[in-house]
């Protein structure tokens, strides 16, 4: 399928899902989901803010869930600064020789250059974005966030990457704010040939379903650990392709509500691919 048919496919979809939206204040789907047959990174940068280091980095308990699964040859490498939209990172220095990922330390604390422990043909197959999390709906700082989308999608495929979006989640105290990111992100996701993670809209569900399970932190903004894994399980099944359901790995968490969060997940990533918010 060409770029252009999947720019239509998507805008078609988008569309369609934006209609549906407001006959629920959690909607649970969007509109750039990867194709079928793309492969998953094998390495994959995620660039952002607080809400991926909490908790240890949610791109490390991405790694727990996959090794779970039974799948090790992934890499991945978080670059983020605390309270950050995606104009306070300089894209093209992540890609600069000799710089981010140029070495790591093996299971023997030996250093390994330029490869890591895993050979792989290019520094990074795949970068996840997150904006700030108001920066995409807020009146003085979305018009940057679509900029930003823009200028980094487009220096992320000049690397041989793939763009990924990661759409955040409301304000504990703020539900209403689900809706409008969604649409910011499906909309950027669109404009740009983007696939976008459904997290977001993750939190929506679980909490409608099980709003005794807390995912944020008591600032209201940050994730619980709960809310880490949530976030982590549906990178997992977006952009790797792989069911979290089952998996071994809870995060400390209680066995209900991790087989809860991974049910969620999953079910959130495919009504979002299906084109249904509902």
């Amino acid at each position: 399928m060409n770029r252009g048919s999947r720019s239509l496919r998507w805008l078609l979809a988008a569309l369609a899902l934006l209609t549906a939206i407001g006959c629920a204040q959690q909607p649970t789907s969007g509109a750039t989901p990867a194709p079928a047959s793309s492969a998953p990174p094998q390495s994959m940068l995620w660039v952002g803010n607080s809400f991926f280091y909490y908790n240890n980095s949610m791109h490390g308990h991405v790694g727990q869930l996959l090794r779970g699964a039974g799948d090790r040859g992934w890499r991945q490498t978080s670059a983020t600064i605390s309270g950050s939209g995606l104009n306070w990172h300089d894209m093209e220095a992540h890609f600069k020789p000799g710089g981010m990922g140029s070495y790591s330390f093996n299971s023997k604390n030996e250093v390994v250059f330029n490869t890591g422990e895993r050979a792989l043909p290019k520094l990074f197959d795949a970068v996840l974005m997150m904006d700030c999390s108001q920066c995409p709906i807020h009146p003085q700082l979305s018009g940057l966030f679509y900029e930003s989308v823009t200028r980094d999608a487009a220096i992320v495929r000049r690397h041989g990457a793939e763009p990924i979006l990661f759409m955040s989640w409301a304000y504990q105290d703020a539900p209403e704010m689900t809706t409008s990111l969604a649409d910011a992100y499906v909309k950027a996701g669109v404009a740009n040939n983007a696939r976008v993670v459904p997290a977001g809209l993750a939190f929506a569900r679980s909490l409608a379903k099980r709003p005794d399970i807390v995912l944020h932190a008591p600032d209201k903004r940050h994730p619980s650990v709960a809310g880490t894994y949530l976030a982590a399980a549906t990178v997992m099944a977006s952009v790797y392709r792989v069911s979290p359901v089952g998996n071994t790995y809870t995060a400390g968490l209680s066995a209900d509500v991790a087989a809860h969060l991974q049910a969620i997940a999953a079910e959130t990533v495919r009504d979002f691919e299906a084109g249904n918010r509902r």
